[in-house]
């Protein structure tokens, strides 16, 4: 059985901080500090049952906590600028005095990002892959930030196939980081599961999840309680989590450095038997 080894690799962050990708699965706990996301919106709601939520990930084993303040869910109702801000800088500034954990905020907009990384974020996480509002490249560049690049098929016309998709879409974002100066050892890309794609082809992207790691960069996932996961078990549970865990597994084997979840005991565990798998493939032995 051939053993696809991730690309791995020092992921430079700002604040001087930087983390080791490939050798084991590197989780990412979301904190949706939002009234509307699909699984969790309003659990969260007070800075303080975010930051206890964001501690307790981070003792169940995430290394980042990925903290949004506006749902992206289909469907869901835009906020502002300002609205975002208001609901994620005070919990953005207590998590970062309560813990030295990797801390990445959750936005498109690059006003929003700089005010993050200033009280603390180590990491820009744009689900545009900073197409949307591209001077976001340009914080990450001066603020030494990590950048996720992410792939979305919204608000325009996408290809017949995904993985060509894929391509057309992501070198965009490469080109517009690079020219912003976001060194190559800071990017990180996300094909953006459930973002435009339908059940099929969430399941086809993780089939042949593999073929994205040629755009030359470690590779960050998401499946985590999406809406195709649901379908795909034929059910409408809220927080099918072992379902979730299964696709991380999936693209685990396919490549992927970075999960992100919700449920954070689930998928380290079961990321936990692939990396062994993995390991005894290489003859490894305990």
């Amino acid at each position: 059985m051939d053993v696809i080894t991730p690309r791995g690799g020092l992921w430079k962050l700002a604040h001087g901080r930087s983390l080791e990708l490939g050798e084991t699965a590197t989780i990412m706990g979301i904190l949706n500090a939002t009234p509307d996301s699909f699984s969790d919106g309003g659990r969260y709601a007070s800075v303080e049952a975010a930051v206890d939520e964001s501690l307790r990930m981070v003792e169940q084993g995430a290394k980042i906590i990925d903290i949004g303040g506006e749902s992206t869910r289909p469907g869901a109702t835009p906020v502002d600028a300002a609205e975002e801000q208001r609901r994620i800088m005070p919990v953005i500034e207590a998590l970062a005095r309560r813990s030295d954990c990797l801390i990445s905020v959750d936005t498109y907009r690059s006003e929003t990002a700089r005010m993050a990384v200033g009280a603390g974020a180590h990491i820009v996480n744009d689900i545009f892959g900073a197409q949307k509002d591209p001077a976001i490249a340009e914080v990450a560049a001066t603020t030494g930030a990590g950048l996720v690049l992410m792939h979305n098929g919204r608000e325009r016309e996408t290809l017949p196939d995904v993985i060509d998709d894929q391509f057309l879409f992501l070198k965009r974002s490469l080109e517009i980081a690079r020219k912003a100066g976001v060194p190559e050892e800071a990017i990180v890309l996300d094909p953006g599961f459930g973002f435009a794609k339908d059940g099929p082809e969430n399941l086809i992207l993780i089939a042949r999840f593999a073929e994205v790691m040629a755009l030359g960069h470690p590779l960050l996932v998401g499946t985590s309680r999406k809406r195709f996961v649901r379908g795909a078990i034929g059910r409408e549970d809220p927080e099918p989590d072992i379902a979730s865990a299964a696709t991380s597994v999936l693209l685990r084997e396919r490549g992927a450095d970075i999960i992100r979840v919700h449920n954070v005991p689930a998928n380290r565990d079961a990321l936990a038997i692939a990396d062994a798998m993995r390991r005894a493939l290489k003859g490894d032995r305990w």
